[in-house]
């Protein structure tokens, strides 16, 4: 979102709600939020040790995600190109495996 304006900023977020909206109406909204970024990351291992950072590969990760539940993954990709237009920027769809005990 950095080639987004302060000035922007404002317009971003009353489109992205926009959207938001929509997925609720439309009863696909599950989940969604953004990163706080104040707060440092922080890695947990199974033992319990806790040590600041994050996963190289995740550290440049910014903005937040949204979790919808659709029927098809042509629905996904028309709900993410929605999401993209309303955020302004483009977006990483990725598929929640299925869980068997739930």
């Amino acid at each position: 979102m950095s080639h987004i304006s302060d000035d922007d900023f404002p317009s971003v977020g009353d489109s992205a709600r926009a959207v938001i909206r929509e997925a609720k109406a439309a009863g696909v909204y599950v989940f969604g939020g953004g990163i706080d970024e104040t707060i440092p990351s922080v890695l947990v291992t199974g033992e319990g040790k806790i040590s600041p950072g994050t996963y190289p590969e995740t550290s440049k990760f910014n903005g937040g995600f949204c979790v919808l539940k659709v029927q098809t993954r042509k629905e996904a990709e028309q709900w993410a190109a929605k999401i993209a237009v309303g955020c302004w920027c483009a977006q990483e769809l990725r598929q929640f495996m299925y869980d068997p005990e739930s």
